[in-house]
C-alpha cells in the first residue's frame, strides 16, 4: 500500500507538495503535514528531524502510551511504531494553525490507515523550525468517521 494524504478540509490540497520533510516546509501547517506523511511512510529520520534534545512527546493511549523527552528517546518510539505498523495511508480530517512571533501550534485530527485505523488527535508546537512539543492522543471518536 502506498502512503497518500487525503484532505477533507478545503484549501489543504495545496499541501500536497510537502512530502520532502519538515526542513523543506515553510509554515507550521506544512511542517505538520510533512510530519504526518513521514510517519505514514515509516521514514523515522524525517519524522525526527525537527526534534531537539529538549523536545517532549506525549503519547496518550495505546501500547506506546507514555512521556518521552529528547530526540533519541522520541526516535526510539517512532522506530517501534513504524516497525510494528509498516506503511500507512494518512487522512487529515481537520487541521488548524495558531501562530505568533514566538511560535506556532498546529492541531489536527488525523487517521493513519493500515493494518488497522489509528485515529489521532494531534497537537504540535513549533518554535522556529524546531518541533518542541508533540501530543499524539488516540481518539476512538475519530475512527467513527
Amino acid at each position: 500500500m502506498l502512503p497518500s494524504r487525503l484532505f477533507s478540509v478545503p484549501g489543504l490540497v495545496l499541501l500536497a507538495g510537502c512530502v520532502s520533510g519538515p526542513a523543506a516546509a515553510e509554515t507550521a501547517t506544512e511542517r505538520a503535514a510533512a510530519h504526518f506523511d513521514a510517519i505514514a511512510q515509516g521514514r523515522v529520520a524525517a519524522v525526527t528531524a525537527a526534534y531537539t534534545e529538549a523536545s517532549t512527546f506525549q503519547w496518550v493511549g495505546g501500547p506506546l502510551d507514555g512521556a518521552y523527552t529528547g530526540k533519541a528517546a522520541i526516535a526510539e518510539v517512532w522506530r517501534k511504531f513504524t516497525g510494528a505498523q509498516g506503511p500507512l495511508d494518512v487522512e487529515v480530517i481537520a487541521i488548524a494553525e495558531n501562530a505568533n512571533p514566538k511560535g506556532a501550534t498546529v492541531t489536527a485530527d488525523v487517521k493513519f490507515l493500515g493494518k488497522k485505523t489509528i485515529p489521532v488527535r494531534y497537537v504540535l508546537t513549533y518554535r522556529g523550525e524546531a518541533l518542541v512539543s508533540e501530543i499524539w492522543q488516540i481518539d476512538p471518536k475519530l475512527g467513527q468517521y
